[in-house]
């Protein structure tokens, strides 16, 4: 089609938006509840769009409503245009509005690599007002007003724009209390220590490398770091931690590393947009204050 040529014919946009939500429902009285009108307008709109159409879009089932097979394609159509157009509203306002960034980040990674350092970027950018929401489930940008996500993973995420900002290593951890001060001398000892467990981050694969044929510890298992951390400062056992969450610890002498030997992490830290932000001045900034920080990070470790 070209750009002067008329769209086709639609039908009335409040009998779409009346059968979406009624679809969505199974229920005349609750699409009017949703749309602060009237059942017999909500009865009205779907009628009259199934007039238009020439099809009937749903079955009375006992005392509900049921979509029929046509009823059912349309309103899949109808909703995937509907979060299309949401969608597209959503990133002209976030591009419109260059004085607000919004940041979904993973609470761990936020309470110890993010929050500590945010100060210099507020400082550098007063400006902008910052809103950051912590959250473990990746963000649908489609659907949530969130500008840019901070991520750990592998960038697999192909609808979005990805930029890696580093990765991580592993090696054990303890308070220097543990154990009333009697820390492991050798790795093969850790087995037959208490050791923490943290979800999705086995304790076998640093065996493997430190030559150790040992099974996955039981015990306590934390779905965070911060919570893991935690766990270990208070001196419950040894914990397999990663290098970004434990640096400012094991800087402060909270905890303490045991062994040399560490492990590449599986997954690395990512900085995800919509495509259509991805060069917009905020996250712009907001990047290179990342690669600032980063580039810090790197010259403390070596």
């Amino acid at each position: 089609m070209s750009p002067a040529e008329a769209l086709p014919r639609m039908p009335a946009l409040p009998a779409l938006r009346a059968f979406e939500s009624a679809a969505r429902h199974n229920s005349f009285s609750r699409a009017a509840e949703e749309l602060h009108l009237t059942h017999g307008a909500v009865g009205h709109q779907v009628r009259a769009l199934e007039e238009s159409l020439g099809v009937q879009l749903f079955t009375r089932v006992g005392r509900g409503l049921a979509l029929t097979p046509e009823g059912r394609m349309l309103a899949e159509r109808v909703r995937a245009a509907w979060l299309e157009i949401a969608a597209a509203a959503q990133d002209i306002s976030r591009r419109a509005n260059a004085g607000q960034l919004t940041i979904s980040v993973m609470p761990s990674f936020a309470a110890r690599w993010l929050v500590p350092r945010l100060g210099r970027f507020i400082e550098q950018n007063p400006d902008i007002q910052l809103v950051v929401q912590t959250a473990d489930h990746l963000v649908d940008f489609s659907r949530e007003a969130v500008d840019i996500g901070l991520r750990m993973g592998n960038g697999n995420w192909p609808e979005l724009w990805c930029e890696r900002l580093f990765g991580d290593i592993y090696f054990p951890v303890c308070a220097p209390a543990f154990n009333q001060g009697k820390l492991p001398e050798a790795a093969s000892e850790l087995p037959s220590l208490p050791l923490l467990n943290s979800m999705g981050e086995p304790w076998t694969p640093w065996f493997a490398a430190a030559g150790l044929d040992a099974p996955e510890p039981r015990g306590v298992t934390y779905s965070d770091s911060h919570s893991l951390l935690q766990a270990a400062k208070e001196g419950q056992g040894i914990a397999l931690a990663r290098q970004t969450m434990v640096a400012d610890d094991l800087q402060r002498g909270a905890l303490v590393r045991l062994f040399a030997v560490s492990i590449p992490s599986p997954a690395s830290y990512y900085l995800v947009c919509p495509p259509a932000l991805a060069q917009a001045g905020k996250v712009q900034r907001f990047r290179a204050w990342l690669r600032e920080e980063i580039k810090a990070q790197e010259q403390e470790t070596e």
